[in-house]
C-alpha cells in the first residue's frame, strides 16, 4: 500500500472534536450540585432570618468572596489536571491565594481585638459543627464535580481528585454562607478552610478510583 493510500484510509471517517463538550458537561453538572447543597441548607439548617439585611453589608460579601475565589482557582486546577500530562503548575499557587488572604484578614482581626475577644472570634458559635456541615453540603457538589471530571482525561488522578474535592467543597461553602451566622475572618480562616480541605482530602483518596479511565 502506498503512503498516500494509507493516509487516506486512516483519515476516512474522522469526526471533528467537540472542544466544548467538557464545558457543557460541567455546565450541566455544577448547577445541579449547587442546587442540591442549597436544598440541604434550606431543609436541614435553615436560611438565616436576617439574610436580606446582612447581605447589604460588606463583611457578608467578604465572607462569600472566600469560597468563590477558591472555587474559581480550583476549577482552573481541575481543568489543567484533566488534560493528559499537564501539571497543575502555577494554578496551585492561585488556589493558595484565597487561603493566604483570609488567614491574613483573620490575623489582622485578632490583632485589632482585645485579648479576651480573640478566642470567641476564632470559635464563634458553631466551630464544632461548621466543618462537618460543609462536608455534608459537599455531597451533591462532590458527585457533580466528579461526574463532570470523569469526562476529562487526568493522568494524575490523586491530584485531580484533590482539586475536584476542593472545587466541590468551595461550592458547598458558598451555599453554606446563606445559613452560617459567623461574620469574623478569624473564624472563616480556620473552620471554613478546614471544611473545604476535608473533601479535598477525600477527593485525593478517591481520585484513583473515581477518575480512572
Amino acid at each position: 500500500m502506498k503512503t498516500d493510500d494509507l493516509i487516506n484510509l486512516l483519515s476516512t471517517g474522522v469526526t471533528r472534536v467537540d472542544r466544548k463538550a467538557v464545558l457543557r458537561r460541567f455546565a450541566r453538572a455544577l448547577p445541579l450540585g449547587l442546587a442540591g447543597s442549597l436544598v440541604i441548607v434550606a431543609l436541614v439548617f435553615g436560611v438565616r432570618p436576617d439574610l436580606m439585611s446582612v447581605a447589604q453589608t460588606p463583611i457578608f460579601w467578604a465572607k462569600l468572596a472566600f469560597p468563590v475565589a477558591v472555587a474559581l482557582t480550583a476549577a482552573r486546577v481541575v481543568s489543567r489536571l484533566g488534560r493528559p500530562g499537564v501539571r497543575g503548575g502555577f494554578a496551585w499557587a492561585l488556589v493558595a491565594l484565597p487561603f493566604v488572604g483570609v488567614w491574613l484578614a483573620g490575623w489582622l482581626t485578632l490583632g485589632a481585638a482585645a485579648p479576651a475577644e480573640r478566642v470567641p472570634l476564632m470559635l464563634g458559635e458553631s466551630w464544632r459543627i461548621c466543618p462537618f456541615n460543609i462536608l455534608l453540603l459537599s455531597v451533591p457538589t462532590f458527585a457533580a464535580v466528579f461526574w463532570a471530571a470523569r469526562g476529562l482525561a487526568p493522568t494524575r488522578p490523586r491530584l485531580a481528585g484533590a482539586a475536584s474535592g476542593l472545587f466541590a467543597s468551595s461550592l458547598a461553602t458558598i451555599a453554606y454562607c446563606v445559613h452560617c451566622p459567623e461574620m469574623s475572618p478569624a473564624f472563616w480562616s480556620i473552620w471554613y478552610a478546614l471544611g473545604m480541605l476535608l473533601p479535598a482530602a477525600i477527593g485525593a483518596w478517591l481520585g484513583p478510583r473515581l477518575l480512572r479511565w
